[in-house]
């Protein structure tokens, strides 16, 4: 049973449980879930009808059940940030975030079930390919993973990357605005295309030798394989990037090694980093 606390300031004297609830965007199948294992002010059992008052704490219990069909492994984690509500891993690279058909390695998830003993849910708020290295921010209810995801859809989420391209991308920073579908229906592969979803990323060149150049880049949305499609489309694609580049040409080298965002319940700015590890 996740729980779930609210306190009661002055400027919210006097709302209703339910005006509190629409504006924290609770949806009515989490509202349903939090009648379902209670509503309650100071121990006491109340209705959404119920007016608050400074002081009052408020508190929300969610039924959860555990993630089925995700096996819990002893897998040592390297947790860069973890609160009531949020836990944040340093993923390595090849290690794939979420199992999936066809695939027998160790995943994160199966780490996180390990870390939690089998009780949990895991809900990945970002996703990171096998081959893709940083951080992966985890939500520990639904509450926090669909308020996290509410803000990703409105762009609220800002996430920076550093990698190796080939070549010496000129200029040295530009945000690049291209538009991204996949190549066809049956494709995994991406591409930049006039009816595709639009797609932002900004790049600096932070170090150029002129044969490759490490890059930081920031993305202001969520495309699949945004960075990859967008760094190939200006002619600097990834550095061992088997799908957009040369396989040949080195070590694929992509880490998520910060995210910035609006902290579900707190209300916060909040910055996770690993940049001193990069």
């Amino acid at each position: 049973m996740k729980q779930i606390e609210y306190r009661i300031d002055e400027a919210d004297d006097g709302i209703t449980v339910k005006e509190l609830l629409l504006r924290e965007k609770i949806s009515n199948n989490l509202l349903k879930k939090a009648k379902m294992g209670g509503i309650s002010v100071f121990g006491e059992a109340v209705t959404v009808r119920r007016i608050l008052h400074a002081g009052d704490i408020l508190i929300l219990k969610l039924p959860e059940k555990k993630s089925d069909g995700i096996e819990a492994m002893d897998i040592p984690l390297d947790i860069v940030y973890e609160d009531d509500y949020l836990l944040a891993v340093n993923k390595p690279r090849n290690m794939p975030t979420h199992p999936s058909k066809g695939n027998s390695l160790p995943t994160l998830a199966n780490g996180v079930m390990g870390y939690f003993k089998g009780d949990f849910v895991f809900r990945s708020v970002n996703r990171l390919d096998r081959d893709t290295s940083g951080i992966v921010l985890i939500a520990k209810d639904q509450l926090t993973a669909n308020t996290l995801s509410q803000g990703m859809r409105r762009g609220d989420f800002v996430k920076k990357y550093r990698c190796t391209v080939e070549g010496s991308p000129c200029p040295d920073h530009l945000l690049i605005d291209a538009p991204i579908r996949r190549e066809n229906e049956d494709s995994v592969k991406r591409i930049v295309a006039p009816d595709g979803k639009r797609a932002l990323t900004e790049y600096r060149v932070i170090k150029a030798d002129g044969n490759v150049a490490v890059c930081d880049i920031s993305l202001y949305t969520g495309r699949t394989h945004q960075i990859r499609v967008h760094m190939a489309y200006i002619g600097h694609p990834l550095v061992g990037d088997f799908l957009y580049g040369d396989r040949e040409s080195g070590d694929f080298d992509l880490t998520c090694v910060s995210i910035s965002f609006t902290h579900p319940i707190t209300h916060k700015r909040t910055e996770i980093s690993i940049e001193d590890k990069s």
